[in-house]
């Protein structure tokens, strides 16, 4: 439980991860019946940008701030862009005068809900718990609670709105996390079928990745899309090169929606494509089937 966000809050896989569950959001919205948002690591809720931890990696400037400098904005970004504002009291950001706050995934979840839907957001770290039910105190349509992620997963599902988004985004602290994380989507998925199951995870190198497509194949679970974002080609496994969604149950054309993001963030962040890579090379969006 060493790991800790702010410094890191707003970087380029950060940004990549809200726009993307920022869009499932805004798909799950489509139709009238509540839904519900899990977030099994949720941290703090928001993150201050001029605190010392955030100024000490300059960070977020390679992610929202690239984003916010840049000319064209990808209209993919605008749900993250509208909750970046509303967490800075309704401030448009801009990079001229940057937001003091970068929203964690449970208020951006919470900022885009409807009246009828709900969010449970666990986290497991003392101190940040606290901090996030501070956050919600008051808010009827949010649960927070202090416990481990994968046992949150068994304790709300299945919702009895039986419809929604379930974020997994552990720190990887830990060498078996990708071992870890799958189990709690066998786990998830066994209780909740029809749910959409959001995993975030870190690419350093290529084969830890393969591996866990490989599982995922293997697991019986069926409608996995795979996201890839590089911003270095895969090659030092001791540096966080790209990062990387898997999503269970995708919306109607999400897949579509993605890959585009995933191009316009490539573009704004400055990716590094290597000689004589095709135009796709630094992002990539693939369904993960049984071999």
């Amino acid at each position: 439980m060493n790991y800790r966000h702010a410094f890191h809050a707003g970087n380029f896989a950060d940004v990549f991860k809200h726009a993307a569950i920022a869009l499932v959001i805004d798909h799950l919205k489509r139709k009238e019946t509540p839904f519900c948002v899990v977030d099994t690591h949720a941290g703090l809720g928001r993150y201050d940008l001029t605190a010392d931890e955030a100024e000490r990696t300059g960070e977020w400037r390679e992610g929202l701030g690239r984003v916010l400098a840049a000319k064209d904005r990808p209209p993919g970004m605008a749900l993250l862009l509208k909750a970046v504002a509303a967490v800075n009291g309704g401030k448009k950001p801009a990079i001229k005068q940057p937001p003091r706050w970068y929203p964690g995934s449970p208020r951006i979840a919470r900022t885009l809900l409807r009246p009828r839907d709900r969010l449970f957001a666990a986290e497991l770290h003392p101190e940040d718990s606290r901090v996030l039910a501070r956050e919600f105190r008051g808010d009827e349509q949010t649960v927070v609670k202090r416990m481990d992620g994968y046992e949150a997963i068994k304790a709300w599902l299945p919702p009895k709105e039986r419809r929604g988004l379930v974020l997994v985004d552990p720190p990887f602290e830990r060498k078996d996390e990708f071992a870890v994380m799958l189990k709690g989507l066998k786990d998830g998925h066994r209780r909740f079928a029809t749910g959409v199951f959001v995993l975030w995870y870190p690419i350093k190198d290529r084969p830890p990745v393969d591996a866990f497509y490989k599982a995922l194949a293997d697991s019986g679970i069926r409608r996995i899309l795979a996201a890839e974002l590089l911003l270095r080609p895969p090659t030092d496994p001791e540096r966080l090169n790209g990062c990387g969604l898997i999503v269970v149950n995708p919306p109607w054309q999400f897949d579509s929606d993605l890959g585009r993001l995933a191009v316009d963030l490539a573009t704004i962040l400055g990716a590094e494509r290597p000689a004589g890579a095709k135009p796709g090379r630094v992002s990539a969006v693939r369904w993960i089937e049984e071999e």
